[in-house]
């Protein structure tokens, strides 16, 4: 075993914020109890580029008691918990490579240490993995049958290099799964990227105008929540029905252009670049808070906003301050990196607990079934999906009810009418 961390030391503190999160993740724990027996992945080599957390360390050791062998890397360059990452190296012997604030080059050269191992399955987040496997010659990992994505950043590049015909094997889109995208996404995203707000800026959120750059899931649930603390939010959008959605939901719906002039909160959610430009950040009030809650950093022009700085400090931990030359200050969050992870802790362990049983059993789900598909991006199986919103009500003490023989009939017929 090899690793690359940044204390072993933090071992300690480590175990006992996994052994948290392990309380909060019931259906990850029922799925342990079955791999611990079964081993489905027995034999099995397993790349992961996570987000290195505790619900991440939960995750790890499903997958070793199902038998895999372990390469962990961060998907992020501050997205590692450091103590969490001790854990895994010195308490379940998993091959860790993370530090938290690690530079461009240490990320790459820490992708490329578990992809020496060469793995079987790839898992990622964000599909750097895998868009750096794709960039090698194909004997290099030929071995690999098959993998799974967690963000829908991930998942458009994935389904980007499918369009080409150049996806070298098959993808479980971990984040198109209902039981992902709609509590990750929405409750995750919604109240983590607040909490790393609060805690870079201790700012009032009541009576601001929070300004939510992107209407997806992750957008809909930050404008939810700082909607819900007294913020008057306001959306900017690019497709109609979204913003449609949104001014049906009750926020003010307007370009960026606009909402630059107005806001005193901005995040963005779209997985797409550039999004506040330049422009933007000249338009901008003094004291103008900006952050990120997307996968990459590129949704903010960073280098755009340098350009107009005359002075910059660090006011504190993970706020820069931007003097520029119009004597405005504007404050950037976490470098621009996705700000839940950056200043807080990401998303809570009860929705991670059903986004991280997608990737232990979509993991699964590959060993069993990789000769049977091709190569190309996938949903999780819906039986996968539903088992998983099954175990979770249960894990919550909550019934459902059950059609009858009577309903199931009617909905299977077409004769019977008024």
């Amino acid at each position: 075993m090899h690793y690359d961390i940044k204390d072993i030391k933090l071992a300690k503190k480590g175990a006992l914020r996994i052994e948290w999160a392990r309380n909060n993740m019931p259906v990850l724990s029922l799925i342990a109890g079955r791999f611990k027996k079964e081993m489905p992945l027995k034999g099995k080599k397993v790349a992961a580029c996570l987000h290195v957390t505790t619900e991440t360390g939960v995750l790890m050791e499903v997958l070793k008691l199902g038998g895999a062998e372990i390469y962990l890397c961060a998907s992020n360059p501050l997205s590692t918990q450091d103590d969490v990452a001790a854990s895994l190296a010195k308490n379940l012997k998993i091959s860790v490579f993370s530090i938290k604030g690690e530079n461009t080059k240490t990320y790459y050269k820490h992708i490329e240490s578990v992809l020496a191992a060469k793995p079987d399955i790839t898992m990622d987040d964000g599909a750097d993995l895998v868009s750096s496997i794709h960039q090698r010659p194909v004997s290099m990992h030929a071995n690999i049958i098959g993998g799974t994505e967690e963000t829908t950043t991930g998942v458009i590049r994935l389904k980007a290099l499918a369009a080409q015909g150049k996806l070298r094997y098959p993808i479980i889109a971990v984040n198109d799964a209902l039981t992902k995208h709609l509590f990750d996404n929405r409750y995750g995203t919604g109240q983590s990227t607040i909490d790393g707000i609060v805690r870079a800026t201790n700012k009032l959120v009541a009576g601001s105008n929070f300004v939510v750059c992107g209407y997806g899931w992750c957008g809909k649930g930050v404008a939810m929540r700082a909607n819900g603390l007294g913020a008057k939010v306001i959306v900017v959008e690019v497709d109609p029905l979204r913003g449609l959605e949104a001014t049906m939901d009750g926020f003010r719906v307007m370009p960026i252009k606009e909402a630059a002039a107005t806001g005193d909160i901005f995040v963005t959610v779209t997985g797409d670049i550039n999004v506040i430009r330049g422009e933007h950040f000249a338009a901008m009030k003094d004291g103008a808070i900006v952050c990120n809650s997307g996968h990459f950093n590129v949704e903010l022009e960073i280098e755009a906003l340098e350009r107009l700085t005359r002075k910059k400090k660090i006011i504190r931990d993970f706020t820069v301050e931007h003097i520029l030359k119009n004597g405005r200050k504007i404050y950037l969050l976490g470098e621009g990196r996705l700000i839940n992870l950056a200043a807080a802790e990401g998303h809570p362990a009860q929705v991670m607990d059903m986004s991280f049983a997608n990737q232990a059993l979509g993991a699964e789900y590959l060993a069993k079934s990789y000769k049977k598909i091709k190569k190309n991006v996938y949903k999780v199986p819906d039986e996968i999906d539903e088992k998983i919103a099954d175990l979770k009500l249960k894990s919550m003490g909550i019934k459902i009810d059950v059609l009858t023989e009577e309903q199931k009939r009617y909905l299977s017929s077409w004769e019977i009418g008024t």
